[in-house]
């Protein structure tokens, strides 16, 4: 055999092994990168934040919820006030009359018209409204004359939609004076009809 032979059975060797090793090369291996304490340290400090905004939204809706009891009931309050001053204002709102007289003046039917409101948010109120007189005239007189007076402030809440089964009338004529003075201005005071809730 030829040189030239072994020559091209070495070359075709020497080939064929570079293939074969060229086939045979290990793939590369891809692997995760390492979790260092940075990250870590990272991850922690975030899952620390979310926990302590989560509480924090619980405290603000707890403060809030708190709030708005603490609202609620000062409104109760403001109202429960309201319907105490409500209730006096009724009771010590006087109608007045001129002398011996029973007809309702001008500012009586309007003090007559804000009760009459108060008793339709009171439904369950009845009232006793009582006449009542200066000391002169005889004490007959004046019994009839505040009668008079109890009736016509009662007709008028009537007339104004109150159910006359709420309201009862008496008088006590001159029995029961608010200023007890022999004098114009006592008496002006005495010439009233009051309300008094049964």
């Amino acid at each position: 055999m030829t040189n030239r032979f072994w020559r091209g059975l070495a070359l075709l060797l020497v080939v064929s092994g570079l293939m074969f090793a060229a086939s045979c090369a290990k793939k590369p291996v891809v692997s995760e990168p390492a979790v260092t304490p940075a990250v870590e340290e990272e991850a922690e400090a975030k899952r620390l934040a979310a926990e302590e905004e989560a509480r924090a939204a619980e405290r603000a809706l707890e403060e809030q919820r708190l709030l708005d009891e603490r609202l609620r009931e000062q409104a109760m309050e403001r109202r429960k006030r309201e319907e105490m001053a409500e209730r006096e204002r009724f009771l010590n709102e006087n109608i007045h009359f001129e002398f011996d007289r029973s007809r309702l003046l001008a500012e009586a039917k309007k003090i007559l018209r804000r009760k009459a409101r108060w008793l339709r948010a009171h439904p369950d109120v009845s009232v006793v409204v009582e006449g009542h007189c200066d000391e002169r005239g005889t004490n007959e007189y004046n019994m009839a004359l505040g009668d008079r007076r109890a009736r016509s402030a009662e007709s008028f809440l009537a007339d104004m939609g109150i159910a006359r089964g709420r309201l009862t009338t008496i008088s006590y004529g001159e029995e029961k004076p608010l200023d007890p003075r022999h004098n114009e201005e006592a008496w002006t005071k005495n010439r009233r009809a009051h309300f008094v809730i049964d």
